[in-house]
């Protein structure tokens, strides 16, 4: 008897261990899977148009200043300044067009030596076949250039696993009230 206890000992040790070793195997943090397994089918590309309207002054902004650094209002690029935007997306240049989507995000004025900010956005689209759908954007604007290039670096709905890229084209500025419409050329990679 004293024998066989030191084997059942050994025995249940033994299973323990090869249990736990299991049960840690069958954990697992990543799996490959193809996107058919998830339902999508041939990725394709689009090209969406629309027009950007921040509008900063009066009684109905669309965009705010919520942060700003206490060299703000004396740099020249207005460096360190943080706003906060809800800005209509429309299908032409004018603010009574109709509206496909809004640009929902924050833009902060990053560079010393020049008008540049970074932008990170998201286009929430409330049209059509895209309505819900929403693309996510993260790049440098160089406002005073003809044309910028921001990266499109997600999406969500019809726009899951987007990448991309967005041209920006400012197609009015008023100097005095800092007001902006600015065209947008979106090209996304998609399922």
């Amino acid at each position: 008897m004293a024998q066989t206890l030191p084997k059942c000992r050994n025995i249940i040790l033994t299973l323990l261990i090869f249990s736990t070793l299991l049960q840690a195997q069958s954990h697992k943090f990543a799996n490959k899977l193809s996107p058919k397994s998830l339902g999508f089918k041939k990725e394709k590309l689009t090209h969406l148009h629309f027009y950007f309207h921040d509008i900063v002054s009066g009684d109905h902004p669309t965009a705010v200043r919520v942060a700003e650094a206490p060299m703000t209002n004396t740099s020249r690029t207005f460096f360190g300044a943080l706003d906060v935007m809800d800005d209509p997306l429309t299908v032409g240049p004018e603010p009574t067009s109709k509206i496909v989507g809004r640009a929902q995000g924050i833009y902060a004025s990053a560079s010393l030596t020049e008008a540049r900010l970074l932008m990170t956005l998201n286009y929430v689209f409330t049209e059509g076949k895209y309505n819900g759908s929403t693309l996510s954007i993260l790049g440098s604007n160089s406002v005073f250039l003809k044309v910028r290039e921001m990266s499109i670096v997600g999406g969500s709905g019809l726009f899951r696993f987007a990448r991309g890229y967005a041209l920006a084209k400012t197609h009015f500025f008023n100097l005095s009230s800092g007001d902006a419409v600015v065209e947008y050329d979106v090209y996304v990679l998609h399922y």
